[in-house]
């Protein structure tokens, strides 16, 4: 069947026999044409004085949709703060959610299987298996370090005719059909400079290249649709990745780019403008829906705006902060001025007390270690900042930083200030365990027991050494210094902190820069000054090596909740484990 056939054939599915003229003003065919082609289709049986015909169904039956894929794992972290507090796919846009309207259309236009993929926040969706019918769930576990090739891959055996959908979208008009001819990609076209995905045609609309920004011409916005030999096509590429791993951090569009000559053609297909719509930030919506200028409907923004006394209207440019290894945090400005909001990560309220962290922001600001803070509610763990302006974090690399972060770190030690709670990384680490053992499944580290038992040898052999515990910082990584070119080094994320020993503060900084032993015994020379000797060299060797097994073991729980530690796990038992081995040997501990 040719397309132009299939444009008719549909249009008479769906209209009925008209007359020659309004067939051609609904299918944008010629009277010519429509007079011609209506004859053949007498002849084939697809048509008759009524309409289309039972042949003329089974002729378009190729052509008809099996289903759509709607795509709801991902968290849209560019759609703070309303993304923290729920998936994009929930919000409410025009007294209609999202997700909702788009499965409404869908199936008024005779898509009735549906398949939701689910990551973030999953069980917030669940009420729609019950709501509507033929919705079909399928889970990504892994949605928060794997883009959606992942969600397609784990959604394969339902590719065949299929659209494509991203449930952050939002159709003005139904641009759904029960029967399409062809693979394509809906876009629109643009006359200015944008970020997009651009769609370059060949001279038959089809696409013949994809570009990442560019000026004037037709981006991607909006949903696709794959015909059967399309999908089968992409699975095999979608089969490959998930061996090889080469586009877990892509969407499917880069799949599409790099292969676009190795896969059938998919057309570009034009919709008006302001027809399709995807959000990118609360800014935008608040343009598209003024249910938002006032209330953005969010527990967020409300305590943003009675902090800071403001309205909410005056909170805007959101950025999303790259997400901490505890937390997300992301940046908003206020009268001009910018400030970053922290949103506790989930599962962080098992092993961190915000009562404790909020007295310990409030002792640091008050010694001008960390004079960024604002407000944190020690309830709830969310936590207002100034942000501040040209900074970097040190360079494990240079001695210079190094000595900056000493010299705070002495001063903070001196003041041997005091507070009424204790950090105590070998305790700590034996409790976190314990939730491991018989709340995350287990420890699959085989030499876990080996390794604990070394560094426990270590913490036992420093004790007693005339080093006190004093009010420490605990998590004294690179990426927690704010280095600025004024001269100022600024200390901050102090949800650890509590009595400890002053080896907590110069382990975790070592073990972050995963030093070897001569590099360790130089910055550990320079922080004593004058009163470096064997025991001081030994008592922080090793609490590098017990401040590293903590961390590892905290990473082993994070990752169990669901966060993404990337090497920072693996980096952390190294360090626990050569020095802790270093010292059991150097010093025939036993």
């Amino acid at each position: 069947m040719t397309q132009n056939e299939f444009n008719l054939l549909y249009t008479i599915k769906k209209h009925g026999l008209q007359s020659c003229r309004k067939m051609s003003e609904l299918s944008g065919l010629s009277t010519g044409y429509i007079s011609q082609a209506t004859r053949s289709f007498r002849e084939k049986s697809w048509i008759n004085s009524e309409g289309i015909t039972a042949a003329g169904i089974t002729a378009l039956l190729p052509y008809k949709l099996d289903n759509a894929v709607i795509m709801a794992a991902g968290m849209s972290p560019r759609f703070v703060p309303i993304s923290l507090e729920k998936p994009m796919g929930l919000t409410v846009i025009k007294n209609q959610t999202l997700i909702e309207r788009q499965i409404e259309q869908l199936q008024e236009a005779g898509i009735k299987n549906i398949i939701l993929v689910l990551g973030y926040k999953k069980e917030a969706f669940f009420y729609l298996e019950n709501k509507y019918e033929g919705i079909t769930i399928v889970i990504n576990p892994e949605y928060n370090i794997k883009h959606n090739c992942n969600s397609l891959y784990l959604a394969k055996e339902y590719l065949k005719n299929s659209y494509i959908c991203s449930s952050d979208n939002y159709f003005e008009e139904n641009p759904f059909e029960e029967y399409v001819y062809r693979s394509f990609y809906a876009s629109v076209q643009v006359t200015e400079k944008t970020d997009e995905w651009y769609l370059l045609p060949d001279s038959k609309m089809n696409i013949s290249k994809v570009e990442k920004s560019g000026d004037a011409g037709y981006i991607m916005l909006g949903h696709a649709y794959w015909d059967r030999e399309f999908s089968a096509a992409m699975v095999k590429f979608l089969k490959e990745n998930h061996e090889t791993g080469s586009y877990d951090r892509y969407v499917w569009e880069q799949i599409l780019a790099d292969h676009i000559k190795d896969l059938p053609e998919m057309e570009i297909k034009l919709y008006p403008a302001g027809t399709i719509f995807e959000f990118d930030s609360l800014d935008e919506l608040r343009q598209f829906d003024h249910y938002y200028v006032n209330d953005a409907h969010s527990k967020i923004m409300r305590n943003i705006a009675k902090t800071l006394d403001c309205n909410e209207q005056e909170i805007n440019h959101f950025e999303v902060i790259k997400e901490g290894l505890t937390n997300t945090s992301f940046v908003f400005e206020l009268r001009g001025k910018k400030y970053v909001y922290r949103h506790p990560g989930e599962g962080t309220e098992a092993i961190i007390s915000r009562r404790h962290e909020k007295q310990a922001l409030e002792l640091a600001r008050s010694i001008n270690i960390d004079p960024s803070y604002i407000y944190m509610d020690e309830d709830q763990g969310w936590k207002i900042s100034h942000f501040v302006e040209g900074i970097r974090s040190p360079s494990y690399d240079s001695f210079e930083d190094s000595k900056r972060i000493l010299e705070v770190l002495r001063n903070l030690h001196q003041k041997n200030l005091s507070v009424d709670w204790e950090f105590r990384p070998w305790e700590d680490a034996a409790g976190i365990e314990e939730i491991l053992r018989t709340e995350k499944g287990g420890i699959a580290d085989r030499e876990f027991d080996r390794l604990k038992d070394d560094v426990h040898k270590c913490y036992r052999a420093c004790q007693g050494d005339g080093v006190s515990m004093r009010f420490c910082h605990c998590d004294t990584y690179g990426p927690n210094w704010m280095l600025t070119d004024k001269g100022d080094t600024i200390l901050i994320d102090w949800e650890y902190a509590g009595n400890a020993d002053p080896g907590c503060d110069l382990g975790a900084y070592i073990m972050d820069a995963m030093w070897d032993v001569a590099e360790t015994e130089k910055f550990i020379a320079e922080y004593c000054q004058e009163e470096y000797n064997d025991t001081l060299r030994f008592h922080y060797l090793a609490y590098t090596a017990l401040i590293s097994y903590y961390w590892y073991v905290w990473a082993l729980y994070r990752e169990a909740c669901g966060a993404v530690m990337g090497a920072s796990l693996y980096n952390w038992h190294v360090m626990a484990k050569k020095y802790s081995k270093y010292l059991v040997e150097e010093y025939k501990l036993g």
